[in-house]
């Protein structure tokens, strides 16, 4: 099929966070199952840096740019996924974060922005911005995306529409009056369109009005449709839940194996899986932490805000190193989050190292070196990092919720026998709860290393791949374009109707 994946970000053009993972490998994925699949983003400043040769295909005059808007071809040169940038200056080419200002705040115009990005989008998916080529399914990505179907169910003669959450507590909110500024069709405010509880919600408009709606684990499904993680939309949600489907992420087991990572100190696999502690020692002296083997060597990755649990690992921290653990932190989020990792830094100095940014490779790094990885998110829609981990012999310590409850198997006496367990698994989203899957995990660390390797290799034997995951994509989007082509075929035969009466 022609598919038309519509993001904000996609690696290694441009990543903040686990959405550009995706939308880069699943793309591929698809790719190598014989689909025609072309990326379309915003020309950040960043991303035109990395972009290589680009041609323009089309120039386009759109509501809410006051100039000319080119639209942009390449190619990612590691996978041949073929993709389109839409290049606005005044909305894109800004220094730093896509979404955030420097002082951590979004840009002001961020509406006006992706409804830009939108409108770029509808107008390649009806014909209008590349001649030679036409999607048959438009695939969105979280609220950056969500006006795209939203503007497509206003054509009766359109490509099938697909919308991926990845986050639903990311909605794109703005005031009511946005939707006035943006010059949106009337049509759109109600209550089965953008309006949400008097204000304009991009991210609703996506889940109410494609053509079928997915997120990134099969838990993480069923928990959006409660109240507790639901945000106010579990009612549409639950309205939408024929149409509702959670399909796990996989992962680039390509750029994420430890047999052929450029970026760590030593290669491994399952049957050289000594040769990990050489990546410990080279982790800690990065790190300026003691070097040795015997202290359980903890890593965390990711965003730093409650969501990910980053306070529970701080309230945890003075028991945690009454123990012989060390912990290395890498990431970027709330300030005040920011500040308080680098002040237990300052107290701990041979136990935390806190790295404040985006780090790739340190991110590979940390991953080879570490012997677990910290998950203690109170709700996580997929994560990819327990799977990196996995991938890479190190155990995961995660809590008991969406993705993380579908990947990583909990160590007991059961999975212990059948050899299905991967990691150390906690329900309660407390410190005290975490503190206590890490003393399990020291424990099993320090005296009960049998397990301990059966617990690495049954996690480096899990195929994450995105093999699987792209099929059932596949599945999904051969019922919708079904669909479209009767829908279309019905619009045909009306106008012929009319035409004779």
């Amino acid at each position: 099929m022609d598919v038309l994946f519509c993001t904000s970000e996609a690696f290694p053009l441009i990543k903040t966070g686990g959405l550009g993972d995706v939308c880069a490998s699943l793309p591929k994925a698809l790719k190598e199952l014989g689909n025609d699949v072309r990326l379309i983003l915003p020309a950040y400043t960043e991303v035109l840096e990395r972009a290589g040769t680009l041609e323009t295909v089309s120039s386009l005059s759109l509501s809410g740019a006051s100039a000319t808007v080119q639209i942009l071809h390449g190619r990612l040169p590691d996978s041949g996924v073929e993709f389109y940038l839409v290049d606005s200056p005044e909305h894109f080419r800004r220094p730093g974060n896509p979404y955030l200002q420097q002082d951590g705040r979004d840009w002001p115009d961020n509406a006006e922005r992706f409804a830009l990005l939108s409108r770029a989008i509808v107008a390649l998916s009806l014909g209008q911005a590349d001649v030679g080529w036409r999607p048959e399914l438009v695939h969105c990505n979280d609220w950056q995306t969500g006006l795209v179907p939203a503007l497509l169910s206003e054509h009766e003669v359109r490509p099938a529409t697909l919308f991926c959450v990845h986050n639903l507590s990311y909605q794109g909110l703005f005031p009511a009056s946005t939707f006035t500024a943006l010059e949106l069709p009337d049509s759109l405010w109600s209550m089965d369109g953008l309006e949400f509880n008097d204000m304009l919600s991009f991210l609703k408009g996506g889940i109410a009005r494609a053509d079928w709606v997915t997120t990134v684990s099969p838990t993480y499904a069923a928990e959006i449709c409660t109240s507790e993680f639901g945000y106010g939309l579990e009612g549409l949600l639950q309205y939408r839940y024929d149409n509702l489907t959670g399909i796990l992420n996989g992962i680039d087991d390509e750029t994420w194996n430890p047999s052929s990572d450029p970026h760590i100190e030593r290669s491994y696999d399952i049957h050289s899986l000594q040769h990990k502690v050489v990546n410990k020692f080279a982790l800690q002296r990065e790190c300026g932490l003691p070097v040795g083997s015997q202290p359980l060597l903890l890593g965390h990755i990711g965003r730093l805000v409650e969501q990910k649990g980053v306070d529970l690992i701080l309230d945890s921290l003075d028991t945690l190193f009454e123990h012989p653990v060390q912990v290395v932190i890498l990431g970027t989020g709330e300030q005040r989050l920011q500040q308080r990792l680098m002040d237990a830094a300052n107290r701990y100095p041979d136990q935390l190292e806190v790295h404040i940014g985006h780090d790739e490779q340190l991110a590979h790094r940390i991953e080879a070196g570490a012997d677990c990885l910290l998950l203690p998110s109170r709700y996580e829609p997929c994560g990819l990092n327990q799977m990196y981990s996995m991938a890479y012999g190190t155990i995961p310590i995660a809590h008991r919720t969406g993705g993380l409850a579908d990947t990583v198997v909990d160590l007991n006496e059961k999975s212990s026998r059948d050899y299905t367990a991967t990691g150390f698994v906690f329900k309660e989203d407390s410190p005290e709860a975490m503190l206590q899957a890490c003393l399990r995990a020291l424990d099993h660390f320090q005296h009960h290393r049998i397990d301990w390797w059966k617990l690495a290799i049954t996690g480096m034997k899990q195929d994450f791949s995105w093999s699987n995951s792209a099929a059932r994509y596949l599945e999904l989007y051969r019922l919708l374009g079904r669909s479209a082509q009767a829908r279309t075929a019905r619009a045909a035969a009306a106008d012929e109707h009319r035409a004779i009466a």
